[in-house]
């Protein structure tokens, strides 16, 4: 299966949340605080709110609760 992150097209095991797509793709910060400290996942459950990123042009969406699907595009800061 293929999605697009920032554009760039990989290759992930199907069934995969976003979350692991992207960590298995090296991405070790999905987001920047307000005092622009990096975040990433932290409890992997959808509590913690930590893992935000655009997908298919939705703000904000939770990468730990999402599944992937093929040709997703997903966008992290």
């Amino acid at each position: 299966m293929n999605i697009k992150i920032n554009g760039r097209s990989v290759e992930i095991k199907e069934g995969s949340t976003v979350a692991s797509a992207l960590m298995s793709n090296g991405q070790t910060a999905f987001r920047k605080s307000i005092k622009g400290d990096a975040r990433a996942p932290l409890c992997g459950m959808g509590v913690c709110f930590e893992c935000r990123a655009k997908i298919n042009g939705r703000q904000h969406e939770r990468t730990c609760m999402v599944l992937c699907q093929e040709g997703m595009e997903v966008e992290v800061q």
